[in-house]
């Protein structure tokens, strides 16, 4: 309706602006209708290749979460719960079973469990952890003894 409104109003101009507006009103419709055509295409290669089920849901929250004999490993390499300066960090047990459920569910940051925090905490402190180095060591340790990691 709205290029019909156009086309309707480019007719009460003056009669050197019609060409101008009637070329320009066709080359706007082509355009639109090979973006349709190729949106089309796209939807439907994306409607072909996607499987037809529905991704495993992530594991409980139990599941992945972080044992106590993983976190008596894990505990001494975390820089200590309260900081010389400043406000006291968020508890490191909770925020490492937060950031290993993520790890090993392959699910995003923000579908993590509110048992384990705001998953905006544990993010950033995977992002120190990584920054800092302390992530692979964390890593080394909480692997199964004889097999390898992949950092």
């Amino acid at each position: 309706m709205p290029e019909v409104r156009r086309l309707v109003l480019a007719m009460g101009q003056a009669a050197d602006q019609r060409p101008f507006r009637l070329a320009w009103s066709r080359w706007r419709r082509s355009h639109q209708a090979v973006a349709a055509r190729c949106h089309a295409t796209r939807r439907a290669l994306r409607q072909a290749t996607s499987p037809s089920a529905r991704a495993a849901p992530p594991p409980a929250a139990t599941e992945a979460g972080l044992t106590d004999a993983e976190w008596h490993l894990a505990q001494p390499l975390l820089p200590p719960q309260k900081p010389t300066t400043g406000r006291p960090r968020h508890d490191h047990r909770t925020v490492l079973a937060g950031i290993l459920w993520v790890v090993r569910s392959g699910a995003s940051w923000r579908a993590m469990p509110t048992e384990y925090g705001k998953w905006e905490t544990a993010y950033k402190r995977y992002r120190l952890w990584c920054a800092t180095g302390l992530w692979p060591r964390i890593l080394v340790e909480l692997a199964p003894r004889g097999s390898e990691v992949s950092l």
